[in-house]
């Protein structure tokens, strides 16, 4: 065996291991090009090579130094990113050579339980994350649906709400103006910056690996999700609606039609993606759609030696400007260039 590192988003072994492996769209050229593009990230992955020159292990990861620290993160702003690997003396072998890097390391773990074992590693926090089974007939997913999500879908379609593709990225935008008030003024957050959608746009969207579903009330666009697609999997990744018009119920007919649009195109599985353990609503309602719940493991390796009052110090300096630029007083046009500014450094 042997170890090469390389840059995922070109090289076409890393193709090759992610074909073969249980991957994510977290671990795709694509997204990897995301991340690069718009946080100036430098990603790259070790592989172990058998003696034919074929991958048979692999782990993602981006070396970070900026005001809280150096670090290395597998991979920052990523749902999960489980490492590709599945004997631990691969294990071993691969992340021996992130370790010897001195740094902070942070792994986010949903299906993968080697690193969950190694005794260096220590849970920094969890996460839920829910997935539906798309492989059922459609009239048994609309009857397998919570009672309250079908009268809320039957709600949303008598007061004529319609959900449709966006085709313009000024649609885009406009969703983002969404994304950025829930953020904001439901869970006192930054918004990742527009050009982070603007990059998924460009490498899912228009390459039709992906799709921003709308929903229009009366001419105006009240609601949205946005889709991710990968090998058989779709996977909803944002999700934003107008808290004047919740009561049209545009959220739950979204998801519907995100199944919907999901069988059409023959995917197998619904990943509904990560929600904070205190975001409670959020949990509920995908419950109401869910058909898998599980955990994702946030790790840290923190060497002996490694100053921690600095990265302390920082992250409290970043959640009291968070908070500041998310007070309701502040326009919402400068809690957007906060986020622009700031959101890096939450990696």
């Amino acid at each position: 065996m042997s170890i090469v590192c390389l840059n995922p988003q070109t090289d076409p072994l890393w193709w090759r291991l992610i074909e073969q492996h249980q991957s994510s769209v977290f671990h795709s050229p694509e997204w990897v090009q995301v991340l690069a593009e718009t946080y100036g990230l430098e990603i790259n992955a070790y592989m172990m090579l058998d003696g034919m020159g074929e991958p048979r292990a692999g782990i993602p990861f981006c070396q970070i130094a900026d005001i809280t620290g150096k670090r290395i993160v597998t991979l920052p702003f990523s749902d999960y990113c489980d490492p590709l690997i599945n004997d631990r003396d691969h294990w071993n072998c691969l992340i021996e050579k992130l370790l010897s890097e001195q740094c902070t390391i942070i792994v986010r773990c949903l299906y993968n339980n080697l690193p969950l074992a190694d005794e260096r590693f220590t849970l920094a926090k969890q996460a839920k994350w829910h997935g539906l089974d798309l492989r059922p007939d459609l009239d048994t997913l609309w009857h397998s649906l919570h009672d309250s999500s079908r009268r809320a879908i039957k709600k949303a379609q008598r007061e004529e709400v319609v959900v449709r593709i966006a085709q313009r990225e000024e649609e885009l935008r406009a969703f983002f103006d969404l994304h950025l008030r829930i953020r904001k003024y439901k869970y006192r957050l930054l918004a990742q910056p527009y050009r982070f959608l603007e990059n998924i746009w460009h490498q899912f969207v228009e390459k039709k690996s992906g799709s921003l579903l709308v929903a229009v009330h009366q001419g105006n666009i009240v609601g949205g999700a946005l889709f991710l697609e990968w090998k058989d999997t779709l996977y909803y990744k944002f999700n934003a609606s107008a808290s004047a018009d919740l009561g049209h119920r545009p959220n739950d007919l979204l998801i519907w039609e995100g199944i919907k649009y999901g069988k059409t195109k023959g995917y197998t599985y619904l990943d509904l993606g990560l929600s904070d353990q205190d975001q409670e609503g959020l949990v509920r309602f995908k419950r109401k759609f869910a058909t898998d719940e599980k955990t994702i493991s946030f790790l840290r390796y923190t060497p002996n030696g490694v100053p921690v009052l600095q990265d302390n110090q920082v992250r409290n300096l970043l959640a009291k400007l968070t908070s500041l630029f998310t007070l309701e007083s502040v326009p919402d046009n400068v809690t957007d260039r906060a986020g622009e500014i700031l959101y890096r450094f939450f990696a």
